[in-house]
This record gives structure tokens, sequence and C-alpha cells, in this order.
């Protein structure tokens, strides 16, 4: 489904519930999976308000399970700014001593 900008909290919960209604799972969810962006954190508030809790798995605390993929990305790109400058070094030092007769 085509989300409209800007991408809001409101915009974002809204065009969920829209989903989740028009194919009748509203009521057979247990998680959703989303990936560390503050909006969508804000957007999980707003759509546990919209849906039946009584019908999530523990009442809908379980319910925003974060992507891991994504988490390991952002652990990943941390580190390799950190090694970014120390790799390029090192390059430097290779090319150095290779060009070097």
């Amino acid at each position: 489904m085509y989300v409209e900008c800007p991408h809001t909290t409101e915009v974002i919960s809204n065009k969920l519930v829209e989903c989740m209604i028009d194919w009748n799972i509203d009521r057979k969810l247990s998680t959703i999976t989303l990936d560390n962006c503050i909006t969508n954190d804000s957007a999980i508030g707003m759509l546990l308000n919209k849906l039946d809790c009584s019908t999530l798995m523990l009442d809908g605390q379980l319910f925003h399970m974060r992507c891991c993929a994504h988490i390991l990305n952002l652990i990943a790109q941390d580190g390799l700014s950190v090694l970014g400058d120390g790799i390029e070094k090192v390059r430097n030092s290779v090319a150095f001593w290779t060009a070097t007769p």
C-alpha cells in the first residue's frame, strides 16, 4: 500500500489499521515487526489504541518486535565507522610499500 508523505505517526498507524481491517487480520495478530525508527515506535502506541488489545498476546505487551536485521546493521555500521580510520591507514601503508622499489 502506498503511504503518502509525510510519514507521520498518524499516517503510518492509520494505514496499518486500514490494511489489517481490509485483510481481516486485526483480531488475529500476535506481533508486528518494524525497524527502530522513532516514528514507528509512536505509531505502534497509536495502533494499540485503535486495536482490541484483549485479542493480542499478553494484551499487546509483545506486539512490537524490533527487526533484528536492522539492529545488527546499525551495530555493524557503528563498528565499521570506528574502524574506518585504521583501515584507511593500513590501506595507505600497503599502497605506499607496494609502490616503493
